[in-house]
Order: C-alpha cells, then sequence, then structure tokens
C-alpha cells in the first residue's frame, strides 16, 4: 500500500498539486556550500602560507587557520537548519492567481 507523504508520492517525486521542499534551490544551500568553499581555500593558506611576515601582522596566530576552521561550522549550521526547517514551496498548479484570474499586467 503506498500512500503520499508530505507531497510525495511512493517514488519520492513531488504529487501533482501538492507541496514540496525548495531542496537546492535554497538559498542557504548555496550560503553554505560558498562559505565552506572560503572556509577550505583559508584552511590551506592558513597551512601553506604562514610565515614571518603573517605572525607579525597578526600578532603570533594563525588567523586564516582560524576563520578558515570557523567558517565550515557556520556552513555546517546552515545545513542543518536547512535540513531541520526546510523552505515548502507550492506546486505550480496548486497556486491561485489573487487577483481572480483577471489579466491586468500592462494595463
Amino acid at each position: 500500500m503506498s500512500t503520499a507523504h508530505d507531497g510525495q508520492d511512493a517514488g519520492g517525486q513531488p504529487a501533482s498539486g501538492g507541496r514540496h521542499t525548495a531542496g537546492a534551490y535554497d538559498v542557504r544551500v548555496v550560503i553554505a556550500g560558498l562559505i565552506g568553499l572560503y572556509g577550505v581555500v583559508l584552511i590551506v593558506l592558513g597551512i601553506v602560507d604562514y610565515g614571518e611576515a603573517e605572525a607579525a601582522k597578526t600578532g603570533d596566530v594563525n588567523a586564516n587557520l582560524w576563520a578558515g576552521l570557523g567558517t565550515p561550522v557556520f556552513a555546517l549550521v546552515f545545513v542543518a537548519w536547512t535540513r531541520l526547517r526546510p523552505v515548502v514551496v507550492e506546486d505550480g498548479e496548486a497556486v491561485e492567481d489573487p487577483t481572480g484570474g483577471a489579466d491586468t499586467a500592462g494595463r
């Protein structure tokens, strides 16, 4: 016996006229990906390109490495937020026109 759950049919596809989550189109996923990528770049720079000049600028603190370690944690918080509170989107067929169907564009 197959029943629809959360706007999806038995195959995991959105049921017509129902609701589904934004998934990869959620802006929080994009932000998490970019921040995570930037964090990886900072970690690599903190490991590879840390010398006397950088140490003198920051008071013997490897700022790139510490910031690089913090940004993936921040990205994981965004991913957790996306998983715990997904954005629910109505399917195109289920959305009603608030004007009652009158075409007033350009008039």
